[in-house]
């Protein structure tokens, strides 16, 4: 994971979801970290593919129009806070941290402020866990679909990008 990240993860308690070739895409992660820092993302996307799409979308505006459609869209909101109601239930699997209580990751449940960890906690938990990710999931697809390995071009892209 070191070499998809960019470093040494913290609190990892296993492999989530892995992409095609079997490694990671999504790790979950623990409550709280070694230290004792409180951490409530538990499902932490690793995917370069996706962390890219991810990226792209947040830098292009697409937080606001989806926190936008959550206050048009009643069916919407009431599937993102079961996602939200979800989460907690995941993260309590886990343990119990009072800092992070009822707080759960990405925005949940009333906007949308991080779509790499909506992402990941819908790659995680799978189609029509949380509404939101599949919107997103769709959005990005076919370019980042779980199910073909784009593992190798993005370590050669990272590679030529070094070499320049």
């Amino acid at each position: 994971m070191r070499d998809q990240v960019g470093r040494e993860m913290r609190g990892v308690h296993s492999v989530a979801r892995r992409c095609a070739c079997g490694r990671p895409a999504v790790v979950r992660t623990l409550p709280r970290l070694p230290g004792g820092t409180p951490f409530p993302t538990s499902f932490y996307l690793t995917l370069p593919s996706m962390v890219q799409a991810a990226s792209h979308l947040e830098a292009a505006g697409r937080l606001t129009e989806l926190t936008a459609q959550l206050g048009e869209d009643p069916e919407l909101a009431a599937g993102y806070r079961r996602a939200h109601e979800r989460y907690l239930e995941r993260r309590a699997e886990l343990g119990s941290v009072e800092e992070i209580e009822g707080i759960s990751a990405g925005g949940m449940p009333g906007r949308v402020k991080c779509l790499h960890a909506i992402i990941g906690h819908g790659l995680a938990e799978g189609p029509g866990i949380n509404p939101v990710a599949d919107l997103v999931l769709a959005e990005i697809a076919p370019d980042t679909e779980i199910s073909v390995c784009r593992c190798e071009s993005f370590e050669q892209a990272a590679e030529e990008e070094d070499e320049r």
